[in-house]
């Protein structure tokens, strides 16, 4: 009998290992989301300032949608990556959106105030807009080709290169390069043959 539980102690401890090892090769920034490749979840919420938003009023634009908390020390790390976008893609056909995370007016305007941040901001009472998104948490940051399908989703503070690789992709794919300038083949002077 001693010889049968040695066994099953064996075996229980080659499993837990082996779920162990099997977790830590896994990236805990890809999770997986059933959301990808769909229309993003539509919704029309108030902003910080008080005025009316819909996700609608943004398409045919790239979007970074980027759900985020004052209370987050991630979101504070990754904010000025936020900032730096903001500036970088200004002129382009790129928009920028944060929905406000279990969180309050005066707290968001606060850290916004604190830490900049030009581009709009949402309330999302009871979190029903993350639930809608399948959010675990913050900082998690969707993003939007310009027809309002989700492309990608970052958990975590997001890297400056994958935020630029990523948005840059989705600006060549609807035809316009990063720089804003209409991509070849897509109406621009390179297709129809003038100067």
């Amino acid at each position: 009998m001693k010889r049968w539980k040695v066994w099953l102690m064996l075996v229980l401890a080659a499993g837990f290992l082996g779920l162990l090892g099997f977790g830590l090769t896994r990236d805990a920034q890809v999770l997986p989301s059933a959301i990808i490749g769909q229309e993003a979840p539509s919704f029309d919420l108030e902003t910080l300032t008080g005025d009316s938003l819909s996700l609608a009023s943004l398409e045919g634009h790239v979007v970074i949608l980027n759900f985020w908390a004052s209370w987050c020390i991630p979101c504070r790390e990754e904010h000025p990556v936020l900032e730096m976008a903001a500036g970088h893609y200004k002129d382009h056909d790129v928009r920028m959106l944060g929905v406000v995370y279990q969180d309050n007016r005066a707290n968001a305007r606060q850290f916004l105030a604190r830490n900049g941040g030009t581009w709009p901001s949402v309330l999302d009472p009871n979190s029903q807009v993350a639930i809608a998104y399948g959010v675990y948490g913050v900082p998690e940051t969707f993003f939007l080709d310009p027809h309002g399908r989700i492309v990608k989703k970052h958990v975590g503070p997001v890297p400056w290169d994958y935020l630029t690789s990523t948005v840059d992709s989705l600006l060549v794919a609807s035809g316009k390069t990063p720089g804003g300038v209409e991509a070849a083949g897509a109406g621009s002077p390179a297709e129809s043959g003038s100067p």
